[in-house]
């Protein structure tokens, strides 16, 4: 056999490695977790990364692994560092890191119960113990899914098989069939309905209020409307939370809409159905566990390495209603609903062991952690809100729900197009000095600064140097 197979499998080879990866991992935690000089997002252009990582493999195949892992370090967004505050993903836990290697050395695929038996049997504790979090009772069940889209999607199609008048699986669309959703929700809904091929008909977007919350008063005339217009309405979508303002719909006045109307309710809770681990904040969620079915991402809000999503069914039996196809190969009866065999339920067949990443940590430190985790990056929300109201030039989109806040920097005398402009090249000029990552966002035609508080070791500190970096760069007149 070649020599090369024998050294990439060679157990004491893979000990050095790990070993000097994990002190490596260890230093990059504590320098980022630090501060200090360390800036929050290192970047350059995409052609100069690009440029790079070109040289990287001309100059140094065969070189030392562990060159690489510093690179990539060195060049990568560091999400534990207490001056992110990007994008909704939270830091991964260390131990849940370490999880994510175990899975990737094992690799064991997981669409069936005999390649991945003890994978299997964690993802369904996992999932009842969600569904149980929720407010679900026994009959719940589900599966985790790689990211919240696909979860989505995978929840709606259920939705279908379920509530559209004919099976779609078996004879194809013949109804418009169409769903009823916040104009606020994630673009992952629109994309969900047009991949099942309903078209831009196919999804109804309800206005929303001044705290970009569903207007749920207005469900009724949007579902006679569609009805008018010859369309099968046969779901509502809640947000919990909404993606650009972390606004949290009504989701028990959607559940009594639905309820009254025979309508499926999902609930696309990917950033705040986490919340239902959390006592204080737990009411937010109110009316979810009326919900047939629920997303929740791990990698948002549970420090869990992404991607690891939740699809909950409140009737767990509905799980098996998206798929239903014959793999003789895999299964001897497609109808048989096992559990065990995830691939009847999910898209993927190759699946990640991605249920380890969360058991770690809920066997290791049990649901504690992530109440302790959620209260403060909630209160994160707050301390950011309450600081940008009374900081001269700062103003608030709405006041959170979350740890989503979204504000801008106002000059007196600054308005219009001017202002959007200003608020444009002050996240740009963050973005280049790379000491803080934020992100914006446009609400109704205006430019606005979004930060997701999803650092715990984000302090009073950094929220006011960001605060002072920001008047800086607009006092020095950046655009």
């Amino acid at each position: 056999m070649n020599a090369l197979i024998h050294q990439a499998y060679d157990p004491e080879a893979f000990r050095r490695a790990g070993h000097e990866l994990v002190d490596l991992l260890a230093e990059h935690l504590k320098a980022v977790q630090d501060g200090g000089k360390e800036p929050a997002i290192p970047l350059v252009s995409a052609e100069e990364e690009y440029a790079f990582w070109q040289k990287d493999l001309r100059e140094n195949q065969g070189g030392a692994p562990g060159e690489l892992f510093k690179s990539v370090l060195a060049r990568s967004v560091r999400v534990q560092h207490p001056r992110y505050m990007g994008h909704q993903i939270s830091p991964a836990a260390p131990l849940a890191a370490l999880a994510s290697l175990v899975d990737g050395l094992l690799n064991n695929g997981m669409g069936v119960y005999e390649m991945g038996a003890a994978g299997t049997a964690i993802e369904r504790l996992v999932v009842k113990t969600i569904a149980q979090k929720m407010g679900f009772d026994e009959a719940a069940d589900g599966v985790l899914t790689s990211g919240g889209t696909l979860a989505n999607l995978t929840a709606l199609l259920a939705a279908r098989s379920v509530k559209a008048p004919a099976s779609v699986w078996q004879d194809g669309q013949r109804e418009k069939l169409a769903l009823l959703v916040s104009e606020e929700a994630h673009y992952c809904v629109d994309r969900a309905v047009r991949i099942m091929g309903w078209g831009e008909a196919g999804i109804i977007k309800v206005p929303s209020d001044k705290q970009y919350r569903m207007r749920t008063d207005l469900l009724e005339g949007c579902l006679q409307q569609a009805r008018a217009e010859g369309k099968t309405v046969i779901a509502v979508v809640g947000s919990a939370c909404s993606t650009s303002t972390g606004s949290f719909d009504n989701l028990e006045a959607i559940a009594d809409f639905s309820e009254k109307h025979g309508l499926w309710f999902h609930v696309d809770g990917a950033h705040g159905g986490a919340l239902c681990f959390s006592e204080q904040h737990r009411a937010i969620l109110a009316g979810i566990e009326r919900a047939d079915s629920v997303v929740m991402d791990f990698h948002k809000m549970l420090l869990t390495p992404a991607v690891a999503t939740a699809l909950i069914f409140r009737n767990g039996q509905h799980s098996y209603r998206t798929f239903s196809q014959k793999a003789q190969y895999l299964w001897e009866r497609e109808t048989d609903e096992e559990w065990h065999n995830l691939a009847k339920r999910t898209f993927e067949c190759t699946k990640l062991m991605m249920g380890l990443k969360a058991y770690t940590l809920l066997r290791t430190y049990g649901p504690e952690l992530w109440k302790q985790y959620l209260d403060r990056v909630m209160e994160l929300g707050r301390q950011f809100a309450a600081l940008a109201r009374k900081t001269e030039g700062f103003e608030l989109a709405i006041e959170p729900q979350c740890n989503i806040v979204c504000f801008r920097f106002r000059p007196a005398g600054v308005a219009g197009e001017a202002l959007d402009a200003l608020n444009e090249h002050i996240r740009q000029a963050l973005l280049e000095e790379g000491r803080f990552y934020i992100v914006k966002t446009n609400l109704r035609g205006n430019t606005y600064l979004r930060v997701t508080l999803s650092n715990p070791f984000t302090t009073e500190t950094e929220i006011l140097e960001l605060f002072a970096r920001i008047a800086s760069l607009a006092e020095r007149g950046v655009g």
